[in-house]
């Protein structure tokens, strides 16, 4: 495959990688297996595509923050907590090595499908909620718990955001914009574990990056067009293809 058709086949699965992510979730279950298809190995694509969801969530929270949606407070309570975790799951994940991952990923990507058909915000919103200082200790060891799990694979973080901040009593509305802000924290101190031992390609991380941008803005207008259950079979039965693939690819 050449340079080109390369950075075209990126560009393309970030596009489809950020609308998943707004409509449905779960984009790097898609975009991580393309890294390493086109050769990186898996802990250098684990590293590439946090360039990519860095940049998609810097869009994001600036968004969110312009139409005055943004909870900066939410810094302190599960971005801090969150970020603690990353690095830790970022080094785990670097001492795991290539194949493991690859494996453990594959696992992960049809665990997190099933998981995510299952539904489980809809049937969390009917149970009582916590508060005082039981909700902000439970808040803030979930969140550690999510940042370990963003810092060794990332893909399908956004849906254990939201279960957190839905068992805590926020609406999705709100819990998108602590999930947003959350990824981003948590992709800067993880990509720079990954950086710091020579396992990210910049190049490729930003043109997925840009792809990521753009999917991400198409995703907006597709959730309000259409909503995201029309595309959860194709999401489903795409990831799970993936994984198959993955775990069986040397």
């Amino acid at each position: 495959m050449s340079e080109w058709s390369t950075y075209l086949l990126l560009f393309g699965t970030g596009c489809v990688a950020g609308t998943l992510n707004v409509v449905a979730g779960g984009g790097s279950f898609l975009s991580l297996p393309i890294l390493i298809f086109l050769g990186l190995p898996a802990t250098h694509a684990n590293g590439t595509n946090r360039v990519a969801i860095l940049i998609q969530n810097i869009g994001a929270v600036w968004s969110f923050h312009r139409h005055g949606m943004m909870d900066w407070k939410s810094l302190f309570w599960a971005a801090l907590p969150t970020t603690v975790g990353a690095v830790l799951g970022a080094l785990v994940a670097l001492w795991v090595g290539d194949e493991a991952f690859k494996k453990i990923l594959a696992f992960l990507m049809v665990a997190v499908t099933l998981w995510t058909l299952w539904d489980p915000l809809k049937e969390k919103l009917n149970h009582p909620r916590t508060s005082g200082r039981s909700q902000f200790l439970a808040l803030t060891s979930g969140f550690f718990v999510v940042g370990i799990y963003s810092g060794f694979v990332q893909a399908g973080v956004g849906f254990l955001i939201l279960a957190v901040t839905t068992l805590a009593g926020f609406n999705l509305v709100k819990g998108n914009t602590i999930k947003v802000l959350v990824i981003l924290a948590s992709m800067i101190v993880s990509l720079a574990v990954f950086a710091s031992q020579g396992r990210v390609s910049w190049t490729m991380g930003f043109v997925l990056g840009t792809g990521n941008l753009m999917g991400g803005l198409l995703g907006v207008k597709l959730t309000v067009l259409k909503g995201h259950a029309w595309i959860k079979n194709i999401v489903t039965a795409t990831v799970i293809l993936f994984a198959l693939r993955l775990w069986f690819f040397k």
